[in-house]
């Protein structure tokens, strides 16, 4: 069995953002020359999250309102977290429900996705760099 493991940096210029890294991922499992396996991918940020879903800009700007209604950003008081100097209270809870990483099955060299699956990064606490984790173990 063969392991890979890279990671992916991003800085984003707004607080909150989704970005599509579907094709760093795939490139990332062909630079593996992992054919059978399983593919991790996680953010190794606390205030952001990577999931699947469909790149739809509807659907994006749906996940925008509706995660601004559960845990909006101000006022900065209502988060206890807030209290310690941040003012991101709110970003770890966004990262708790949108998660923390995703695993996806490697077959015949390919990401095995359903339809309309993509990988995203969301951001949630931005303009400042990141990392997340590409694991990639299989034959």
């Amino acid at each position: 069995m063969k392991s890979y493991r890279k990671e992916l940096w991003f800085q984003t210029p707004t607080r909150r953002a989704f970005l599509n890294i579907t094709p760093q991922v795939e490139a990332c499992l062909k630079e593996s020359g992992i054919r059978e396996g399983l593919c991790l991918v996680n953010a190794m940020h606390i205030t952001a999250s990577v999931f699947i879903n469909d790149d739809e800009p509807g659907l994006h700007q749906d996940f925008e309102r509706w995660l601004e209604e559960l845990a909006p950003h101000e006022p900065l008081s209502r988060y206890l977290h807030n209290r310690t100097g941040e003012d991101n209270g709110d970003a770890h809870l966004k990262r708790t429900v949108m998660g923390r990483e995703v695993v996806v099955a490697v077959t015949d060299g390919r990401l095995d996705f359903g339809p309309w699956e993509q990988i995203f990064y969301g951001e949630f606490d931005g303009r400042r760099r990141k990392r997340v984790l590409v694991k990639i173990i299989g034959d």
